[in-house]
């Protein structure tokens, strides 16, 4: 007969049996696979716009202006206009005192004049000197005359004549003055070179205006109904624009308001450096110890400005657009893995059939820092892995959930 065994160490065994089961379990459930796409960050391919730009920045300059200046020294006794006034070509801008060029050109109407009468004066001579040698040679003709009488009379005769020439010449020579004094009397008076807004105006009336060595600007004029972007545009990027790419900018004054436009030309130098920095505010090119080696080069395209909303010297963020697709199925950048970067083709990460993460090969086209164009692969709607929430940011271990 088989002796049972105690109560205690019935309950024992039942203790240990039931830890075996519990352990058996949790070891079951540890070493089960995984769920990865519990610890991925997701994304569902969708359609845009992806484009593939070159970014610069630029300064918005009028297409066509013009530095009026003075070309006589004087007071400015009279400043008809005044900055942002419109004027027409032809218009009356300021005056200058004309007392000084009315001088010269009193005086020099007074010079002509006495030349005009010395002319006269000397004509009379040359004709009685040519008289008086027609007689002498007609005795000698008959021989009736001195020899002395008529070599005197012909150099009286050619004597007369050469004053008269060297007279006129003095004439011409103070037309030719007067001239100038009249132009220089006339340009006491400034007048609009084209018609378009004064943009500046640097000469205050009473002031006086010294033209001697050059001519002061007085003020500028600009028509502001068209605007030139010039555009400074690194050495590594100059090679990816072509002349009539289209483009877009946008303006710190005008948020979310862009502009679009086409590349009509790219200067074959950069600009010369200068004291302090490079034309346009730019960075030049440069040698020697501490000179920058930035190289830039300037990019122009004009804009219309019917409304006045685009202003000089405004800054412009410029976008190129090499390349663009629109409605296009994309993909975040930072999904891909490149297995073939000559021929755009990539692996993903995505949620295949029951949850498990799969990798796909697709091939990409256009392309922008954050996304790009999907021409094979993947489908609108489907799920792809664009990184992964754990420490290491790798995928979690296949039997471990995390």
């Amino acid at each position: 007969m088989t002796r049972s065994p105690p109560p205690a160490r019935r309950r024992y065994r039942a203790v240990l049996a039931v830890g075996v089961v519990v352990a058996g379990f949790a070891t079951a459930a540890l070493l089960r696979p995984g769920d990865p796409a519990a610890s991925a960050e997701l994304a569902v391919i969708g359609r845009g716009t992806v484009e593939d730009t070159v970014t610069a920045l630029g300064k918005i300059q009028p297409r066509a202006y013009v530095d009026v200046g003075a070309q006589v020294s004087g007071q400015l006794m009279r400043l008809h206009v005044k900055v942002g006034q419109m004027v027409r070509e032809g218009e009356l801008l300021a005056e200058i005192d004309p007392a000084l060029q009315q001088a010269k050109v009193e005086a020099g109407r007074a010079e002509r004049a006495r030349l005009t009468a010395l002319l006269d004066e000397l004509r009379a001579r040359a004709d009685f000197a040519q008289a008086q040698l027609a007689r002498q040679t007609a005795l000698r003709r008959v021989e009736a005359g001195r020899g002395e009488s008529y070599d005197q009379a012909r150099m009286e005769a050619r004597t007369a004549a050469a004053q008269v020439d060297a007279t006129l010449a003095q004439i011409r020579q103070t037309d030719s003055t007067l001239q100038a004094d009249e132009a220089q009397l006339g340009y006491t008076r400034i007048y609009a070179p084209m018609s378009g807004t004064l943009i500046a105006v640097d000469a205050r009336q009473g002031q006086t205006i010294n033209s001697t060595y050059e001519a002061p600007v007085l003020m500028r004029i600009a028509d502001l109904s068209a605007m030139t972007v010039w555009t400074q545009v690194s050495e590594a990027d100059v090679t990816r624009l072509t002349d009539g790419m289209p483009l877009y900018f946008t303006t710190l004054g005008h948020p979310g308001r862009r502009w679009t436009a086409r590349l009509q030309q790219i200067l074959p130098a950069p600009p010369k450096p200068v004291t302090g920095g490079s034309a346009n505010g730019a960075a030049a090119s440069g040698g020697g110890t501490g000179a920058s080696t930035v190289v830039l080069y300037t990019a122009l395209f004009e804009v219309a400005n019917e409304r006045g909303e685009l202003r000089p010297e405004m800054t412009a963020q410029v976008f190129f657009v090499a390349a663009e697709a629109k409605d296009a199925l994309t993909v975040p950048v930072a999904a891909l893995t490149a297995t073939d970067e000559a021929s755009g083709r990539h692996s993903v990460a995505m949620i295949g059939e029951g949850g498990a993460v799969v990798t796909r090969e697709v091939r990409i086209g256009v392309r922008d820092r954050f996304n790009a164009q999907i021409l094979q692969g993947l489908a609108e709607g489907e799920r792809i892995v664009v990184g992964w929430r754990t420490d290491d940011g790798r995928p979690p271990r296949i039997g471990f959930r995390l």
